[in-house]
């Protein structure tokens, strides 16, 4: 029992803790423990509140409560009704800033934007960055797991020799390469600091940022991994071993580096494609192969996450330009065209290892794309795109140009990509909605293998739009194979002229700067810090820089395009990077390497022109003409383009079941006072032999059959004394282009001698009279006899010239005669006409016909 001096002692009643005895309680008897339930791992325990035996003044043992629980329960109460407090303050905070914002943006008369914009950034950065971390969560995992987890856990995502029966498993790889990755940080430092690191920093420069470098470089302890292996054992050189690796790096990489004064730093850093191994040459001593070229096929995925102070480019497009120039510069060190050589011999030179070895050229022809999706936003709901295209080939990036406000763009951009390997070689095409104030949104992406293109030799369709609800791209493709026949030029030369395209290429240079020797100083008693810039045309191409060395060693190859080698040179030009000085240069002229044996020149001396007197640069030269591949014919349209590719070795008769329909028309072209008859026009167009063509320019040739057919003015107001319409309508199978020059109009009628009239020129296609298909000159005041020679394109397949006609309209601002229509006469042309299509095209006097009504 407690005594008076206990219960006085106490700081809390005892009252509280004693519970007067219920005279109905019935005694249970006592359980013994093995017979009480199981507790089980969901079975919920009330809370009990347990006195404890506090020992009393005679030493015995007395339940009292504890005087710490009981403070500890008083302090949870406050610190819960402080926290509540704060909960509703801070709510009560939180919306008085966003009714303040809300009002203070009205009262300043702001957009709504300026609320709507943080909040969408920070919902973006917030959902990009999960998605990142998940994504880099299940790679670390599937590196780290054996084979049979990875599988049975992803099954959408298996290993490639699951997909190709040529692809080998590689555990063994594996296996091995978890051996030797710690040894391979090193290497893996040196190839980032000498090649990767100077390049990002020239990059960013010039967006004003400088003073990149690498600090740290940890590979870490992931090594990658290889999903499946392929062995090439047919159509390879004997001295050669060509391989290729499904490669997969997830890696806990530790990476930092800094950009002026901020230190940032890269982390979770994954990169997957298919990686060539190239071991060449086989040589007869130890280890058996003389070298190693090492590359991936096509642009690698490849992601990373940004840490430190430049956390903050780690959202929406603001990362862009970091992620972009790292990604870039990755590709310039191992995607095609660019290699990465090992040498694993001296007795193979490097020319062997390094020297570019291109098989052909892919000629790409974006023409059009039809029924895009909607991207912009107008004040109607959905508005059009303004779509441009992205074309890569391996490292190669080409852009079109954008179309404002167009779901059916046409674009007619012509491009040319060297290809290394065709082997798994794939031409990628992107689209996207260019957008001023936000990210590019994607429009859908298509893909083609290089070699289907190399086996039709041409490729002419329409493609089918991935990820994008609906829309197709229309391209043409050739290939170009390349020889050391230097009497292939002149075929390619004409070709290319036919082309129309001033851009087009006829060769390929390729470019092995070995070293220089002797340099002179660009500073007292200091060595130089060389770099080479070379250049062919607008081309340019630089090599690394080497610290304090008067006889740099580069050993890097170049490739250029080159358009017409008789008439182009190689400039070559060595600069100090300190002093910016020129310190040697040279040019060669790409005629003389025409003559010499196999068009190649191989690790030869060149005197140093403004350098020293014993300054050399020593380099490997080789040049390729282009000719194009066998075309399989698979359909007519195809069958028109390849002929005219080889109307060189070919006629262009005039066929005399065309001659009927030929006369009607220009029966309604040619004029009573035309110096010739029209049976004397047909019989005036004369045969072009290949000989002829190949001696004469094109613009002769044409010339030649223009001559004596087509007068440049005339005297007469035509057969309805409107006027009379010169034109130029011309139709290239190659480009699918219809080219109409409106030259001059004559004799056009003055009715009102005060009011004379200013006439220009519309032309629309028919049928549909569309306003895509809308062209029109300028105005020429007080004018009845103006001159234009005003040239407009149309983009169209052959197969829907053959049913479009061109309607040509002549109007003037003021009105004319007394109804004051603004037409003074119109004029409609079928374009299903055989000459337009002949490379001379149609040049002719036109009749001016009264206003027509549309259809």
């Amino acid at each position: 029992m407690l005594s008076d001096k206990n219960a006085a002692e106490s700081s809390t009643p005892l009252a509280d803790f004693i519970v007067p005895p219920d005279p109905e309680r019935v005694e249970e008897p006592i359980v013994p423990l093995a017979q009480l339930p199981k507790m089980t791992e969901t079975t919920a325990l009330p809370p009990i509140a347990t006195p404890t035996a506090t020992p009393t003044a005679t030493g015995t043992g007395t339940a009292t409560p504890t005087t710490a629980n009981g403070n500890t329960a008083v302090a949870r109460s406050r610190s819960s009704d402080e926290d509540g407090i704060f909960s509703v303050l801070y709510s009560v905070g939180k919306k008085v800033a966003i009714v303040g914002s809300i009002y203070l943006v009205g009262y300043m008369g702001w957009s709504v934007a300026w609320l709507i914009t943080p909040v969408i950034l920070s919902v973006a950065r917030d959902q990009l960055a999960k998605t990142s971390a998940k994504k880099r969560d299940i790679a670390k995992a599937s590196a780290l797991a054996s084979e049979k987890d990875v599988i049975l856990a992803r099954i959408d995502e298996l290993p490639a020799w699951v997909y190709f029966p040529d692809v080998e498993r590689a555990e063994w790889l594996n296996k091995i390469l978890k051996q030797v990755w710690p040894n391979a940080n090193h290497f893996a430092r040196s190839l980032v600091k000498e090649t990767i690191e100077p390049n990002v920093a020239l990059a960013l420069s010039q967006y004003k940022m400088h003073g990149f470098r690498f600090d740290r470089i940890i590979l870490g302890t992931i090594p990658p991994r290889i999903g499946g292996v392929k062995i090439y054992d047919k159509n390879v050189d004997r001295n050669e071993i060509i391989m290729d690796l499904d490669l997969f790096y997830a890696s806990d990489c530790d990476i930092n580096f800094y950009l002026g004064g901020m230190k940032g730093g890269i982390k979770d850093f994954q990169i997957h494609g298919w990686v060539r191994v190239v071991m060449k040459p086989l040589i007869r001593s130890m280890p058996l192969v003389g070298g190693l070229q090492i590359f991936f096929l096509n642009n690698p995925n490849i992601d990373f996450n940004l840490v430190g102070v430049i956390d903050f480019m780690d959202m929406p497009g603001l990362s862009d330009l970091l992620r972009r120039i790292i990604v870039e510069q990755i590709g310039n060190v191992m995607v095609l065209p660019n290699k990465l050589p090992i040498s694993l011999s001296e007795e193979v030179s490097a020319v062997a290892l390094k020297m570019p070895e291109p098989e052909g050229l892919l000629r790409i022809h974006v023409v059009e794309a039809k029924n895009l999706m909607k991207k912009d936003i107008s004040v109607l709901g959905k508005g059009k795109s303004d779509p441009y295209a992205i074309i890569n080939v391996g490292a190669q990036e080409f852009r079109t140009q954008i179309i404002d406000n167009n779901v059916n763009p046409k674009w007619d951009y012509w491009c040319e990509a060297v290809v290394e390997v065709s082997q798994r070689a794939i031409l990628v095409l992107r689209l996207f909605d260019w957008d001023r104030t936000s990210d590019d949104e994607s429009l859908g992406r298509a893909s083609i293998d290089i070699s289907s293109v190399i086996k039709k030799g041409v490729l002419d369709t329409w493609l089918t739009l991935e990820d994008a609800k609906h829309g197709d791209l229309h391209v043409r493709l050739q290939w170009y194979k390349l020889t050391a026949d230097p009497n292939d030029l002149q075929q390619i030369l004409l070709e290319t002229q036919l082309l129309r395209v001033t851009t087009m290429s006829s060769a390929v240079l390729s470019v092995f700067i070995d070293s220089a020797r002797h340099l002179k100083q660009a500073r007292s008693n200091s060595k130089p810090d060389p770099y080479l810039v070379c250049s062919v045309n607008k081309q340019k191409k630089q090599t690394a820089m080497i610290l304090r060395d008067d006889s740099p060693v580069w050993e890097q190859g170049f490739t250029f395009l080159v358009n017409n080698p008789d008439n182009e040179c190689l400039n070559i030009k060595i600069y100090d990077q300190k002093t910016g000085n020129d310190i040697g240069q040279y040019t060669y002229t790409l005629s003389t390497l025409l003559k010499q044996f196999n068009m190649e020149v191989i690790q030869q001396p060149f005197q140093l022109q403004k350098s020293g007197p014993e300054s050399k640069l020593y380099m490997s030269l080789s040049l390729r003409i282009l000719k194009a591949g066998e075309i399989v014919k698979e359909s007519e349209s195809l069958e028109q383009g390849a002929a005219l590719q080889r109307s060189t070795s070919s006629e262009v008769p005039v066929l005399s079941s065309q001659l009927s329909k030929d006369d009607q028309a220009k029966s309604k072209r040619l004029s009573a006072e035309s110096p010739i008859s029209e049976e004397e026009a047909v019989k005036s167009a004369p045969l072009i032999p290949a000989s002829a063509s190949l001696e004469k320019p094109i613009s002769e040739v044409v010339s030649s059959v223009l001559t004596h057919r087509m007068p440049e003015t005339t005297s007469t107001a035509g057969e309805h004394g409107l006027g009379r319409i010169q034109l130029s309508i011309t139709y290239s199978a190659q480009r699918q282009k219809l080219d109409v020059t409106i030259h001059k109009i004559m004799n056009i009628p003055l009715r009102d001698p005060s009011s004379i009239p200013d006439p220009y020129v519309k032309l629309y296609l028919l049928p549909g009279r569309s306003k895509e298909s809308k062209r029109k000159t300028s105005i020429i005041k007080d004018n009845c006899n103006p001159v234009y020679d005003a040239s407009f394109e149309y983009l169209i397949s052959i197969a829907e010239l053959r049913h479009t006609a061109l309607e040509v309209t002549v109007c003037t601002q003021k009105g004319f005669l007394s109804s004051g229509s603004p037409i003074i006469g119109m004029l409609k042309l079928p374009l299903d006409d055989s000459e337009i299509t002949t490379p001379a095209g149609l040049k002719s006097w036109f009749d001016l016909q009264p206003e027509l009504k549309h259809e």
